[in-house]
């Protein structure tokens, strides 16, 4: 495919990203911090951290000082994670890694409270913000990576749909080990089957009465 007429891509996450279970908000600290907090943060929380570059943190300055800081430096969107109807604050996550003038961008510091985990809000987050790189902004990449041994997010990377790419071995030191960092992505090429994947597991038909699915979102892609 040629791209002799490819420009580069607008800046992620610079609106809500609007849903039917939840809604995603650039994050306004006078508005979330508190309930973002309270999912995120404190001891009950601290497995949440184990595997990041920073973390845990104990309370909202904690927070705000260290993520914040971390976050302003390396240009991260921050995505605020909000029940749809309740306007409950469930958790975050941030596009990080951007480079727009190869359409390129990176989803991380993927942290979901406990009302978040394992949910259709939590699904349909990830939906929105691939839908709003590939379908409003025209990326061609989406990445996600990890620390090799977090087999949570190993596993949540590929139900998501990112591809296994490779490891990249003695990758980062985080808070005094060493991190093999596990590389997944998905292109422009492959969302939409992924997007149709999405789109049929968050359908209201998918679900029992008893709101538990009836098919698994990798069957949808099978």
């Amino acid at each position: 495919m040629s791209l002799k007429d490819w420009t580069p891509r607008a800046a992620p996450g610079e609106w809500p990203l609007p849903g039917v279970y939840s809604v995603l908000e650039p994050i306004d600290c006078d508005v979330h911090l508190t309930g973002l907090t309270d999912a995120v943060s404190g001891r009950k929380n601290n497995e949440i951290w184990r595997y990041m570059p920073d973390g845990p943190y104990k309370d909202e300055m904690d927070f705000r000082d260290r993520f914040g800081a971390i976050a302003d430096h390396l240009g991260w969107a921050i995505m605020v994670i909000r029940q749809a109807q309740s306007r409950d604050i469930l958790g975050m996550s941030s596009y990080m890694r951007l480079r727009k003038s190869h359409g390129s961008v990176e989803v991380g510091a993927v942290a979901f409270g406990s009302k978040l985990k394992r949910s259709r809000e939590a699904t349909e987050a990830m939906y929105l913000m691939a839908s709003h790189v590939f379908d409003e902004l025209g990326y061609r990449r989406y990445e996600w990576k990890c620390h090799n041994d977090n087999a949570a997010s190993r596993r949540a990377a590929e139900r998501f749909g990112f591809k296994f790419e490779g490891v990249f071995r003695n990758d980062m030191v985080v808070k005094g080990t060493n991190r093999d960092t596990a590389w997944f992505a998905m292109t422009d090429a492959d969302w939409p089957a992924i997007k149709a994947a999405f789109q049929a597991w968050l359908s209201p038909s998918n679900f029992d009465a008893a709101g538990q699915q009836k098919k698994r979102l990798e069957e949808f892609r099978a």
